[in-house]
């Protein structure tokens, strides 16, 4: 019987992320962290791209979140399209934006 498409060869049962995914491995790595499916592939490609050390060495371009406005950090949250944000508080976007 031939193996189905949407699960990896190691017969684990997970699904196959798809050919936009340019390093599964990562990928699945970071969706067993808990990372959400958008947030895993863009980390994924971008170490496909550039290896992963330059990745994993690139960090972050903008400030803590905890020095941002709670306006600044509504924004941002409209911005990834991130639901309830009108009325999440400061802790709670920042969670939010960083589970993304």
């Amino acid at each position: 019987m031939a193996e189905n498409r949407s699960q990896k060869k190691s017969g684990s049962g997970k699904g196959d992320p798809g050919p936009s995914v340019k390093d599964p491995e990562v990928y699945e790595a970071l969706r067993d962290d808990g990372a959400s499916k958008e947030k895993a592939a863009r980390i994924a490609n971008a170490a496909a791209a550039r290896g992963r050390s330059a990745v994993g060495r690139k960090g972050g371009e903008h400030g803590d979140y905890e020095d941002w406005k709670v306006e600044d950090l509504r924004h941002r949250a409209a911005d990834l399209g991130i639901d309830g944000r009108s009325s999440m508080s400061k802790s709670d976007l920042i969670e939010a934006l960083r589970n993304h």
